[in-house]
């Protein structure tokens, strides 16, 4: 299929073709009719990635201390590499998809094959859309009116977060789609409305709505607004305009009453006077996007709705409400529609998006319906029939492009296929590295016998399931941490493991660093004690890492590196584990804790998994303690020995073995031999971790 992307780094935007999507659980999959190009964000987007790198820097500062926090931790060339890496990812545009739905997925109810929808999908030929962010079409709205769904809610939600009563007067600046939109909603909504803007057509227009117009180039906002209110200032203002300067948020302060309240839509400068606000009691709020349950991943993901009598206007109703609004004639679209171009003309729009004076485009599908929708696209002609070493990836987030991608780079592999959700970020990397197909059916991966092992990178909630599948496929399996998430997973993975004597390899990389090399050379597999502190940094609570349903916590899914870590130094197997964590009454996603392991062999460990400290503080750091040697490893970078003749000290550029795992896996891929980690041990360490858990719910010790 055919989807409109943009590169960060260079600003340019491509008609790329991708895979089609799949319909997942709780979606629907639409193809597309037409899709609403949004003037004002993609014109941002555009110019954003256009600029160079100061500039870039310069509007985005929050992350330039991001870039010089991973300096001090990782380094300045694995830096780069990232922020390179993060630029050179494809961005899909567009939000604004309207179409007809060609299948439903699994829990979906309210919808079927066939009818017409309002969705803030992709400009792309297809999409797949979680059910609520999608909004049936009323039979008297055309799919041209409909396209208007999307970025009229955002108007709406600003208009909701102002809440004006009838009479008010209220001043909408900046007459862009959203505004004029919004200007149409305030009007039906029995309000006096003031809109300002510097183009005179579209005063124009919104005048013949009703809208008092003014042109902020011609005279004095602030002394208008004044003069139209006999001096008592507007009961509100939705700004909905974009610029940097400061200048919009003072005019809308000493435009306002006493006690006025200001809702920022747009993207404005907020270096907001303190005595503006003050001497009159002015509140201020910035709207996000659609409504209530947008970002929400159990709202837009999951499809739990908030109850309408508790939250009775959601990102959904709001998409409703516009399209209601549309059809009863409340707010006129169409004298908004500049152009409508077909989508291989995209150009037309895109071409002259910095300059354009439109205010609405319309990008036009073609009409034949396709059910059956592409969702392998072959990028290279290549025979895999002879080769060893056939990899297929599944998954091709961060860590597939910043990680896997570059650690098999002269590994020897044959890239036959990658496959992802959506289909871009897969295109881009095949693209990248000669990947011969992208798909967006892992199962096409499972089903060529060409394919001598999969990795499996996704979300930690489907590691397990996929293992399985690929092994009963009868292929040689890499996952990335964890293996499991519960013992069940666990235990089905065993069993089929033993009757397909397929190798499974788990992502544990980090025993193959040569400084935890270089340490295990010195030991050996006499008794020790090895304390290992990981300064892992915060995540936010609502991330999918901490729900230990999709991500099994941060200690089932990243502590269970220190797990395999210190067991391979001690040569032994956990027999007992016990965790302590922070705080009164820890929850079992805990990310402050320390995990005590008792070995086989006599040897113990201690995991110190933090989540609290700084973020210029090394983030990984093992120390080890042994018939009267210590050696202690600085994040990857530096070992250093004390009391360990003939060595001092190993130095060199991050290395958390990456590399040398991949170089290995697909050696014995291509030649045979035993797995480069025992399944025995990778039970045992993902045993530990669900036992870690498990001690700290019962405060007490868990024998494995």
């Amino acid at each position: 299929m055919k989807q409109i992307i943009q590169s960060f780094k260079t600003g340019e935007t491509i008609l790329e073709d991708v895979p089609a999507p799949q319909v997942k659980r709780g979606s629907v999959l639409i193809q597309t009719t037409r899709s609403l190009v949004s003037l004002g964000t993609e014109r941002m987007l555009v110019e954003f990635g256009k600029s160079n790198l100061i500039q870039k820097a310069r509007q985005q500062p929050d992350k330039v201390k991001q870039v010089l926090d991973k300096i001090k931790t990782e380094g300045l060339v694995p830096t780069l590499e990232a922020v390179f890496n993060k630029l050179g990812e494809p961005l899909p545009l567009g939000y604004c998809n309207v179409g007809r739905v060609i299948a439903v997925g699994e829990g979906v109810n309210d919808f079927k094959v066939g009818d017409r929808v309002a969705s803030n999908g992709h400009h792309a030929e297809f999409v797949s859309i979680p059910k609520n962010l999608v909004a049936h079409i009323p039979s008297n709205v055309s799919d041209d009116e409909a396209t208007f769904t999307v970025i009229g809610s955002i108007g709406l939600q600003g208009i909701r977060l102002l809440n004006p009563t009838l009479g008010e007067t209220v001043v909408v600046v900046g007459l862009g789609l959203i505004g004029l939109i919004t200007a149409q909603l305030l009007v039906a909504n029995g309000c006096r409305v003031i809109g300002s803007d510097i183009d005179e057509s579209k005063l124009a227009m919104a005048a013949e709505w009703g809208v008092i117009p003014f042109n902020p180039i011609k005279g004095d906002i602030v002394k208008f607004v004044e003069d139209q209110t006999n001096g008592v200032g507007a009961d509100g203002v939705i700004i909905t305009a974009s610029a940097k300067n400061n200048e919009i948020i003072s005019q809308a302060a000493k435009m306002s009453r006493k006690r006025g309240r200001i809702v920022l839509v747009g993207v404005i400068g907020l270096d907001i006077s303190r005595a503006d606000f003050y001497e009159k009691e002015l509140s201020f709020q910035v709207s996000c996007s659609y409504g209530p349950g947008r970002y929400d991943e159990d709202y837009e993901q999951k499809g739990i709705d908030y109850p309408l009598p508790f939250v009775r206007w959601t990102e959904k109703r709001n998409f409703e409400t516009i399209l209601q609004a549309i059809s009863s004639q409340r707010i006129r679209v169409n004298e908004m529609i500049t152009e409508i171009v077909d989508l291989p003309d995209y150009l037309k729009i895109y071409g002259q998006i910095g300059s354009s004076s439109s205010i609405a485009s319309i990008l036009k599908y073609k009409e034949e319906t396709e059910l059956n929708p592409k969702r392998n696209i072959a990028l290279l002609n290549a025979d895999f029939s002879s080769s060893k070493g056939v990899i297929g990836i599944i998954g091709a987030g961060n860590f597939t492009k910043m990680t896997v991608m570059p650690a098999l780079k002269n590994s020897g592999a044959h890239y036959k296929y990658i496959a992802s959700n959506g289909g871009v970020t897969g295109t881009s990397l095949a693209q990248k590295y000669g990947i011969a197909n992208s798909t967006t059916d892992y199962k096409t991966i499972l089903d060529d016998s060409d394919v001598d092992l999969v990795l499996i990178t996704t979300r930690h909630n489907l590691h397990a399931s996929m293992v399985i599948e690929t092994l009963r496929s009868g292929k040689n399996v890499f996952v990335e941490k964890p293996l499991a998430l519960n013992l069940d997973e666990l235990n089905e993975i065993i069993e089929v493991q033993k009757q397909t004597r397929k190798n499974v390899t788990v992502g544990f990389n980090r025993r193959f660093s040569p400084h935890i090399q270089k340490i295990k050379q010195i030991v050996g597999d006499s008794p020790m004690n090895v304390i290992a502190t990981m300064n892992a940094g915060a995540i936010p609570p609502n991330i999918w890492v901490h729900d230990m349903k999709v991500g099994g916590g941060r200690i089932i899914g990243e502590a269970c590196h220190y797990i395999d870590l210190i067991t391979y130094l001690t040569g032994s197997k956990v027999k007992a584990v016990c965790m302590n964590a922070m705080g009164i009454n820890p929850e079992e996603n805990t990310d402050n804790a320390s995990i005590l392991l008792k070995f086989e062999n006599g040897s113990t460990g201690v995991i110190n998994y933090f989540a609290n400290g700084s973020k210029s503080y090394s983030k990984e750091r093992v120390e080890v303690f042994s018939q009267e040697r210590t050696i202690i490893m600085d994040n990857f970078r530096v070992t250093e020995g004390f009391g360990t003749r003939g060595f001092s000290k190993l130095k060199t550029k991050l290395d958390k073995g990456h590399t040398n795992q991949f170089l290995a896996l697909i050696d014995r891929v291509k030649n045979g031999g035993a797995p480069l980690i025992s399944m025995e041990d990778l039970v045992n360490t993902t045993k530990a971790s669900f036992g870690a858990i498990e001690s700290l719910k019962e405060n007490k010790w868990i024998e494995l």
